[in-house]
């Protein structure tokens, strides 16, 4: 019945086609299909560029000689200076700011410098995880993250692009950005000197950047015009002339235009041109410029380039990416045997010579999730050239980033979608229910976020069947489906740690792009994935439980990016074969060899894979059969890679010689630049690595056999590695096979060492540049030499482990002044020894150490008490942490030593963090700068505070820790009360005591604004004036009865109480907290919840979140006993709460 009813269907078809070939055969209608001609690859010219830079160099030079005379005046000022450069859009600031950063000598004068592109959102937490590289979600505890890194270190940090107005997020970050030290300063760039005042507080004088001369901007015109020619007619020299005039001082409309003019052959093109354009002037800028720019490009590019209004101002954006977004949405022209993707790099090469795309470099990024580094080409979009791509788009795009009334930039003309506001997640999908039918991009990085908006989306992808691009990343977004859409070409799943199978994807024949990179869990690829025809990047690294792939891979023709290929052991699984006709570039992991014949290996035909880039090569380490004699050696050697590799790694090759390819590296020596050999226990024969003249990372691990760097038959020098790690090579003793030739050995570049169980390797070679060193032993050989040695000259940070109980300290009567600013103990007790023969040494080294910021001190059982003789050494110490010292039991108080003093020591010291300290009984004098307060495990210690008249000093009294403590940052304080003025702790905010089961009463200083007390049973008394308490998070405290003491808090936002069976009531009165937003009572069955909401439902209906469901419950195991009404938040009864929710 089906055959038949679908012969007629099909018959009437051909008929039709017939029809309308008959038709067009009568008419005269031929197909005359013509591929549009291919721009040739127009790649930025480093001499181009480079002569730009000078051009614009030296019209800046004076304005640049006097902004960094301002920086280095400043050098001994403890104050923050805050310089804004001021001027028009396109004038240059960035660029301008980027020749100050970039100076040698401001290199030279800054120890941390940081850029931030701030553009129209100024978040201060996205700000801050910008400086100091955090991925911290809690804003709060970022701005810790950020006091820390820039704490005591004197630093330069620009703020690109500000548009903030909002005094109090520029004073919040403000706060933050003054713990860095003496010299410190901030420069900003702004087109509003409004703004510029805000951040500079009318102290410094603005610096309003000048237009470039005309004659400068006539040599960017001409070198983009005439490609390093010079023009041949004098009409056309005249043009020019009037062209430059229009730029108004402008050098990105003078790029702009001189790389559109100089696709224009004739003087009569040149005229047109100069007819079209406007007067660039104040109130115009340079938009018209731009747009005529704009106008005249080809109409794919134009579509490319409007696409990319899409992502906010300021967005990095992932160069391949992007490609793979301009083929899912058909921008791209066909070409007859050109890859898509080449055509896309094109285009980009050629917007990027046009100026719509700036600051194109490669970029390496280290992924945490995938356990290892990439390397990717970012670019960056002109906050100028993205208003041109906005208004070309308009309603078609819309950008929601972290301000709700975005939202309402959504309507039914939206085709692109970027959302990065974690909390769109409900709005968005009222929106996709109703206006979905044109919708052909949905970008949505920080899926996460809106795991439970994602899924319910998903009831509703059949009004979605337009959809061609999809970015859920982060997301559980297993319950996709695939018959909806038919049109999707690009779809990103990664990192998703839920997942442990795809839906059946199969049915995606338009499917371009898969990323499925990183998500753990993930264990087996559709079976049928071999009819997706279109697929031509499949990214899989990161996959870790992929079992194996799918099969008759090979018939993905298209394929050209496969990142992980795991060979299976099970019939039914693809083999290295099916890579032989696999035109595969970019990145390739083969994992699993073991499961790899000497025949599939060959097959694999790796050696004419000419795009290949990064090649890893891994055998795993669960294997547990003996190896087959020879057969490790077969595989590697049939898999040979051709010579242009960049990146090459093996991972647990267990052969007793190498591979044949591998003895003799001269065919990598021009291109390889990061070597990673791992688990090579049986080999006793390596390659000789100084061949490698582009090494910059070498990693070896576990090469069992390994007993020198270097023979004596090569050079001794390494000239351009930067980073070396040997890690458990055990019979690794020299660094060179001759001896008397170590000193022959050099690392002139080498800037990061690491070294960990090597045993037997007792000396250091030349490395002058070091900044890094970390080292791990048993027996302290090498971590003395460092002490003795000129290298303490030159680190700035190091970290040294150490289990050597009899080690000791021998210094010469020298006074060294070390720029190390962060130091980490494991073990080293010969820093602590309190024995009179050698005390001395151990007390003197410390005074090396002036400039230490950051001191982090674990399982030292050579640390009893506290070495206030050494603090009184560490002047610019900010940050300290004592991790399981057993033996620390506070300050010396036993016969025949004097009683501690009494003096603050450790001035600057502003975050304390002590955990596993069993036995500490009482704590150092605390100095008033003391903001941020850890305490985790420290079961011994009392602890109360209480102002001492005379001392002001901090003492303890019945506190024992027994769990961990957490915490978090902020800066945001209130005017200083009477109380917090008088106070032996005025700066303390954030005190969090976790499991302290004797403490009895808990009184604190007026300036905490978060406090967590969780797990102490005894507690009957929490109080204080606490004016600025924001969070208060209590938990477990069974004794605990009241919490009136308190008074009435006034600016608490986020209460929770939990699990506390005596309390009877919540601090104070629930209507007078005008700043709540968060209430959560839990477990805690003396609290009166019907009188709570008979006084109090309106304010309770008023709080962003409400957590009532279990209030009356005595166990957590148990039932709801309040039924809450339907819209309140409702928690599954075994879900124990989680400390981080008092940060939230």
């Amino acid at each position: 019945m089906f055959r038949r009813r679908m012969g007629k269907k099909l018959r009437k078809i051909v008929q039709d086609i017939e029809i309308l070939v008959t038709e067009m055969d009568t008419f005269g209608f031929r197909d005359r299909r013509q591929a549009p001609s291919l721009m040739p690859l127009r790649q930025m010219d480093p001499v181009m560029i480079d002569s730009e830079k000078n051009v614009v160099s030296r019209s800046r030079n004076e304005e640049k000689n006097k902004i960094e005379k301002i920086l280095l005046d400043h050098a001994n000022s403890d104050d923050l200076l805050v310089l804004p450069i001021v001027g028009l859009g396109g004038l240059g600031k960035t660029t301008f700011v980027q020749l100050v950063y970039s100076d040698p000598e401001t290199k030279k004068h800054f120890q941390f410098q940081k850029w931030c592109c701030v553009s129209d959102d100024f978040d201060v937490g996205n700000i801050a995880r910008s400086i100091c590289n955090s991925t911290e979600k809690d804003s709060e505890k970022v701005l810790q993250d950020l006091q820390k890194e820039l704490s005591g270190k004197r630093c330069l940090v620009v703020l690109d692009d500000v548009w903030n107005q909002d005094v109090d997020k520029w004073e919040k970050l403000k706060a933050c950005l003054k713990h860095a030290g003496t010299g410190s300063a901030i420069l900003t760039t702004t087109r509003d000197a409004k703004v510029a005042q805000i951040m500079s507080g009318g102290k410094v004088q603005l610096h309003n950047l000048a237009n470039v001369g005309d004659e400068f901007l006539k040599e960017i015109l001409e070198r983009r015009a005439f490609l390093l020619q010079k023009p041949e007619y004098a009409k056309l020299e005249d043009i020019i002339n009037e062209i430059v005039k229009r730029c108004h001082g402008s050098p990105l409309a003078a790029k702009a235009i001189g790389s559109m003019l100089s696709t224009k052959t004739s003087e009569d093109e040149w005229t047109a041109v100069l007819k079209k354009s406007s007067i660039c002037n104040v109130e115009t800028g340079i938009l018209p410029i731009l747009k005529l720019s704009y106008d005249n490009l080809p109409l794919h590019m134009k579509q490319c380039f409007a696409f990319c209004a899409v992502f906010p101002k300021d967005y990095v954006i992932d160069v391949e990416n992007l490609i793979q977004l301009w083929m899912a949405n058909d921008y791209l022209p066909l070409v007859e045997d050109v890859p898509l993707e080449t055509i896309g790099r094109r285009t980009f090469e050629e917007l990027a010579w046009r100026s719509f795309f700036e600051d194109a470099e490669q970029t390496k990024l280290e992924d945490k999730n995938l356990s290892h580094f990439r390397s990717i080409k970012t670019c960056n979009i002109h906050d100028l050239m993205h208003d041109i791509a906005l208004s070309v788009l308009g309603e078609e795009c819309t950008t929601i980033t972290d301000r709700p009334d975005q939202m309402k930039l959504l309507s039914k003309y939206s085709r692109h979608i970027f959302s990065s506001y974690e909390e769109t997640g409900t709005d968005l999908i009222d929106f996709l229910k109703k206006q979905t039918p044109t919708l052909h991009t949905l970008l949505c990085p920080y899926a996460s976020a809106m795991y439970g908006s994602v899924i319910k989306w998903t009831l509703h992808m059949p009004k979605c069947n337009s959809l061609r691009a999809l970015r859920l990343p982060n997301s559980a977004v297993f319950k996709i489906r695939p018959r909806y859409l038919q049109h999707l070409r690009y779809l990103d799943l990664s990192k998703n740690r839920w997942v442990d199978q795809l839906p059946e994807i199969s049915i995606l024949y338009n499917l371009q792009t898969l990323n499925v990179s990183g998500c753990k869990n993930l264990y087996r690829l559709p079976r049928d994935m071999k009819y997706m025809a279109s697929l031509r990047h499949l990214c899989t690294d990161g996959c870790k439980s992929l079992r194996c792939m799918p099969p008759d891979l090979g018939e993905l023709s298209s394929l050209q990016t496969l990142t992980y290929f795991v060979a299976g052991s099970s019939s039914g699984c693809s083999t290295t074969g099916e890579l032989r006709n696999l035109d595969l570039g970019g990145k390739l992991i083969l994992g699993c060899l073991e499961n790899v014949t000497e025949a599939q290996a060959k097959a694999a035909s790796l050696r004419n894979k000419k795009k290949l880039r990064h090649l890893s090569l891994e055998w795993s380490s669960e294997c547990n059969e003996e190896p087959v004699p020879g057969c490790y050696k077969k595989v590697l050697d049939a898999l040979e890679p051709h010579g242009g590799l960049e990146v090459l790694k093996i991972v647990g090759y267990k052969s007793t010689c190498f591979s044949t390819w591998m003895k003799d590296l001269s065919s990598f020596q021009k291109h390889l630049t990061e070597l990673y050999l791992v688990g090579f226990t049986m080999c006793g024969e390596f390659p000789q690595f100084s061949q490698l003249e582009t090494l910059q990372i070498l990693h070896l691990q576990e090469l069992g056999k390994l007993q020198s760097l270097f023979s004596d038959k090569t050079s001794l020098k390494f000239l351009k590695l930067k980073e070396l790690k040997l890690c458990n090579l055990n019979t690794m003793e020299r660094w060179v096979a001759a001896e008397g030739r170590e000193g022959e050995v050099a690392f002139p570049q080498l800037q990061n060492l690491v070294i960990e169980g090597c045993p037997k390797l007792a000396t250091l070679p030349d490395i002058p540049n070091i900044k890094v060193l970390e080292l791990d032993e048993d027996k302290a050989q090498l971590s003395l030499l460092i002490i003795r040695c000129r290298y303490i000259y030159l680190l700035s940070k190091l970290k040294l482990s150490v289990r050597d109980k009899e080690a000791a300290l021998e210094l010469d009567n020298v006074n060294v002044e070390s720029p190390l600013l962060e130091l980490n103990l494991s073990g080293c007790d010969f820093f602590f020894l309190s024995s009179s023969s050698q005390s001395q040494p151990a007390v003197r080294i410390w005074r090396w150490f002036g400039k230490l910021v950051t001191l982090k001190i674990c399982f030292c059982d050579g640390l009893i008490y506290w070495p206030e003789d050494v603090f009184q050494s560490l002047a610019s110490l900010k940050h300290l942490e004592v991790h399981d010292c057993g033996n620390l039991v506070g300050p010396a108080q036993v016969k025949g030593e004097p009683a501690p003093t009494t003096t603050h020591v450790l001035p600057r010291l502003n975050r304390l963090h002590l955990f596993g300290c069993g036995r500490l009984a009482e704590l150092f004098v605390l100095p008033p700068s003391i903001t941020n307060m850890i305490i985790e495990k420290c079961r011994s210690l009392r602890f109360l505070w209480e102002e001492d008249a005379e001392s002001k000093s901090a003492h303890a009294r019945q506190l024992d820790a027994s769990t961990p403590l957490e915490y978090c940052s902020s800066t945001s304080v209130p005017k200083q009360s009477a109380a917090r003025k008088n106070h032996h702790l005025p700066r303390l905010e954030f005190l969090s005591i976790i499991g302290c089961d004797s403490l009895i009463a808990l009184h604190l200083p007026p300036a905490v604004t978060k406090l967590g007390v969780w797990l102490c049973q005894n507690l009957s008394s929490v109080s204080g004036q606490l004016d600025a308490l924001k969070v208060l998070d209590i938990y477990g405290c069974d004794k605990l009865q009241s919490l009136d003491s308190l008074g009435h808090l006034l600016s608490l936002e986020n209460l929770y109480l939990s699990s506390c069976k005596r309390l009877t009531s919540i601090p104070g009165a629930l209507g007078s907290y005008s700043a709540l937003r968060r209430l959560s009572i839990r477990y805690c069955p003396a609290i009166d919840m019907k009188t709570l909401f008979e006084r109090h439902q309106q304010r309770l209906d008023s709080l962003e979140e409400r957590n009532l469901s279990h209030a009356r419950s005595s166990d957590p195991d148990e039932g709801p006993k309040l039924k809450d009404p339907k819209s309140w938040k409702y928690v599954i009864p075994a879900c124990r709460p989680v400390p981080d929710r008092m940060y939230t």
